[in-house]
């Protein structure tokens, strides 16, 4: 570490910060490919847990710790020479360090997305606009089946109405579920 001896004392800072955040960085980045990395380890002497706001994840941790000190030694040295007011450049580096963990915010909520439940189940239909593919027989004397988009997938489902007779292609709405997969349907 040499090279550090003859440096300005701001430049080293942010040296001494950017090699081990580096480092860090680097590691759990192999750890999190080969499955290591799923969570800090750490806990905060703080309760820094944002659960009741649906966050996708914890805002104070070691991860966003050192994606902050990332940016931030990084761009002060990348951008030293090139601004010499010291102190535009510790706000742009702060700038920049944030932006890092709002670009690691979005790319976790974007994974999150992937595992969302996509699961089909016949209570998520109530209230939907569905097309009647046979005709349903009315006053609840027999099975008819609509059509019902959900998810990006449309579904064949046995209905019945309390209505009169609804014949094919008439527009339905989803009312409720009857015996556990029977859709109770009345004409829109």
């Amino acid at each position: 570490m040499e090279f550090l001896n003859g440096l300005d004392p701001q430049l080293k800072i942010f040296w001494y910060i950017a090699i081990p955040v580096s480092l860090i960085f680097v590691l759990q980045t192999i750890l999190t490919f080969v499955g290591g990395g799923g969570s800090d380890g750490l806990e905060a002497d703080f309760d820094g847990d944002l659960d009741g706001a649906e966050a996708p994840f914890q805002m104070f941790s070691l991860r966003n710790l050192i994606n902050f000190l990332l940016g931030f030694s990084w761009t002060g040295i990348s951008f030293y020479k090139l601004i010499p007011n010291s102190t535009l450049l510790i706000f742009i580096s702060l700038a920049v360090g944030f932006a890092f963990v709002y670009f690691f915010f979005l790319i976790i909520k974007q994974i999150q997305k992937l595992g969302e439940d996509n699961t089909f189940r016949l209570e998520k239909t109530l209230d939907k606009i569905a097309d009647v593919y046979l005709a349903i027989p009315g006053r609840m004397q027999g099975k008819g089946k609509i059509m019902v988009s959900l998810n990006g997938s449309v579904r064949e489902i046995d209905a019945m109405t309390e209505q009169d007779k609804i014949e094919t292609n008439a527009t339905v709405k989803i009312k409720r579920v009857e015996s556990g997969n029977i859709l109770i349907v009345e004409k829109l």
